[in-house]
């Protein structure tokens, strides 16, 4: 393919938020301490970002974050003019117009983009950040364009906070308290926080540093063959996750996804240098190992995989930009070095897969 990506950029709002504080931000609710420790335990996250105070005010809307990501992307960048914007996210105040459309003018009005663009809207869970930077490379690899930003943005404090969250109480009508819907909704509140991300893509290696070629993308869904796990009720904004579904099919369907990637394009994990996982709780990690394993083959060396899950909190869809921006930032690497990045949804279940390789300055 003829597409790199040559800058990276995040914006995670305020200061960090260890877990003993998440509720002076989010606010509390009746019995979510039977839940908390657990959960925070099993997700192995220990700091977060929240886009409001801690009177529930948001300091930044979805849209900020998107655009703070971006100008921070192309801080430092002598790019050609931009001709291509995409952008993913779970949640947006509007449903309409499309999330790039209010990114679009937001940019303009702040001065980093002052003319027409081609833009690509992208909704669902965790994949749709990454639905838009595949979109993003498609449109520079056909020659469509240039030069091309995609973005991830995620706001979810904004309907997880206790002023707007409203959970069907059923605790009573379950012995398990995790198979209530009221826990579906509450255990997220310990999940997910705020945060954006931004790559820019162009159809030519930087001049000045290394770029990330794109080998290959590869996205299937599997909505044919599991339940609906983790769903956004338009009406009233509640989030909520079906645990005993995600337990039972994530695993096996990623797996599935993952061999179906390496066949297509007759390739084995031992190849890279390192996957970057999209991975929502350190409850999956030992299976991630495990399946990592399964695909490298006979290979005696061990594929290692690169997350900031406990330090920067699951972020949703912006989870896989913000993770590349720091990870190509703290990291060494080396012209030839693979990565690939990983993007799991449990939404029903889509998947995506981007095969990066590094290359010097052209």
């Amino acid at each position: 393919m003829r597409c790199y990506i040559t800058q990276t950029g995040s914006f995670l709002p305020n200061n960090p938020v260890p877990n003993g504080a998440i509720q002076t931000y989010l606010g509390t609710l009746d019995g979510e301490s039977s839940v908390q420790d657990q959960v925070l335990a099993m997700n192995g996250i220990v700091q977060r970002h929240y886009a409001q105070d801690e009177q529930q005010h948001a300091t930044h809307d979805v849209y900020e974050l998107a655009e703070l990501a971006v100008r921070n992307c192309l801080a430092n960048s002598t790019a050609s003019t931009l001709g291509y914007l995409a952008a993913g996210s779970t949640y947006a105040p509007l449903s309409g117009p499309g999330f790039t459309s209010i990114l679009h003018h937001r940019l303009q009005r702040s001065g980093v983009v002052l003319h027409p663009l081609e833009i690509s809207s992208h909704s669902g869970i965790c994949t749709s950040g990454a639905a838009a930077l595949v979109a993003a490379i498609r449109a520079v690899d056909r020659g469509d364009h240039s030069c091309a930003v995609s973005v991830g943005a995620e706001h979810a404090s904004e309907i997880l906070k206790s002023t707007i969250i409203r959970p069907i109480d059923d605790r009573d009508q379950h012995a398990d308290i995790r198979q209530s819907q009221w826990f579906s909704t509450v255990f997220l509140r310990f999940m997910l926080s705020d945060g954006a991300g931004a790559v820019l893509l162009q159809d030519q290696p930087s001049n000045d540093g290394l770029s990330l070629s794109v080998d290959w993308t590869y996205s299937r869904s599997y909505a044919h063959e599991a339940p609906l796990c983790m769903k956004l009720e338009n009406p009233h904004a509640r989030l909520s996750q079906d645990v005993t579904i995600l337990s039972r099919h994530l695993v096996p369907l990623a797996s599935q996804f993952l061999a179906s990637a390496m066949l297509a394009h007759g390739e084995s994990l031992e190849s890279y240098r390192v996957v970057l996982p999209h991975m929502s709780s350190y409850f999956f990690r030992r299976k991630l190992e495990r399946v990592i394993r399964q695909q490298a083959g006979d290979s005696t060396r061990e594929v290692s995989y690169w997350t900031n899950l406990a330090t920067a909190g699951n972020t949703g869809a912006a989870s896989i930009y913000i993770m590349l921006d720091e990870f190509v930032r703290q990291q060494t690497l080396s012209d030839g070095d693979r990565v690939l990045l990983f993007v799991p949804e449990s939404g029903q279940f889509n998947f995506v897969m981007i095969s990066l390789t590094v290359v010097g300055p052209k």
